[in-house]
């Protein structure tokens, strides 16, 4: 893991103080009676005319933005109503997989994209050439060990299979999850993209299966897998994963975890459009919170970190990447 930015602040602070922030609108009326005592058809035409101007000119005001997402869900449709109402409409743009998001964006057929953290976005851009930014955070998913059959991480059996995302920024994050939880130890300059090969000290000889993220939840109950590695909110609710289920929890908040803040992300030619802003309001709404926490039961957590800090870290990242091959 490459050596934090200065800058960089503490994620559990930046949680608390997000939650302690408190919208509070004031909506003054005032009433202006008008009383005109002219008969005429010009001053009614008049009149209509006048009436129509505000509706026209709200109508040239609003923007819009078209935003790739891996999938759908009742968290996007409510930020989409929220920012209707700040005069900005909100296409969502489903796409099956986490290669088309960055693709489509890059290719401009969208306007930025909301689905993943600025490790895998670092990645993205060494391999493409791109210079894909992010223009505010979004959340944070916990992470952690999750089995079908066991109680503990002492029961995994020696030579257990374990599932881990095959991409190499969760495949990393997995990687040293279970370092943490002291099953397996990681050469100390891995840096940000461990991978098997870095594994320096495996007690129980575990065996890891790389699997898309994605599709590690629905894999759960394979009675070959000892155990999986992935985001609690990965799991369909059907499926009655809760963070008290997890062999070992990881500490989403803590300072290593900056490179696994989500991000809205668009083009750097497009950072500036003023429609960010709105859309990072909508984000900020208390309504925006209720609706998440609905949906996932507190597996994922809205943050919200300095941009600075997160394209500081961003650039870190892609030299990490680069390196990485």
């Amino acid at each position: 893991m490459s050596e934090k930015p200065s800058e960089s602040p503490d994620l559990r602070t930046a949680l608390d103080a997000s939650r302690k922030r408190r919208r509070t609108v004031w909506l003054s009326v005032a009433a202006v009676a008008v009383v005109a005592v002219i008969v005429g058809v010009v001053a009614i035409v008049a009149n209509l005319t006048r009436s129509e101007e505000p509706a026209a000119a709200a109508a040239e005001e609003r923007l819009s933005l078209r935003i790739s997402v891996s999938e759908d869900s009742d968290f996007q449709s409510a930020i989409a109503d929220i920012a209707a109402e700040k005069g900005l409409d909100v296409t969502w743009v489903n796409v099956d997989d986490w290669v088309l998001p960055n693709t489509e964006l890059a290719a401009g057929t969208v306007d930025g994209n909301a689905f993943q953290h600025i490790l895998y976005l670092s990645n993205f851009n060494a391999q493409n050439n791109e210079d894909l930014t992010p223009v505010f955070s979004t959340v944070i998913t916990q992470w952690g060990i999750f089995s079908a059959t066991l109680g503990d991480t002492d029961e995994i059996p020696d030579g257990g299979r374990i599932a881990i995302p095959d991409d190499p920024s969760n495949g990393g994050r997995a990687l040293g999850i279970l370092a943490s939880a002291g099953l397996i130890e990681l050469s100390k300059d891995a840096g940000d993209f461990p991978s098997v090969d870095d594994v320096t000290a495996n007690p129980k000889n575990l065996q890891f299966v790389p699997i898309a993220a994605t599709t590690i939840p629905q894999q759960f109950d394979d009675p070959s897998l000892s155990a999986v590695v992935v985001g609690l909110s990965y799991f369909d609710p059907s499926q009655g994963i809760t963070a008290d289920k997890a062999l070992y929890l990881d500490d989403s908040l803590d300072e290593k975890n900056l490179p696994y803040i989500n991000v809205v992300a668009s083009r750097a030619d497009n950072a500036d459009d003023p429609a960010w802003k709105i859309l990072q309001e909508a984000y900020a709404d208390p309504r925006a919170a209720e609706a998440l926490e609905k949906e996932d039961k507190g597996a994922t957590v809205l943050v919200q970190i300095p941009v600075d800090t997160l394209r500081t870290k961003l650039a870190d990242l892609e030299k990490s990447a680069a390196a990485n091959g």
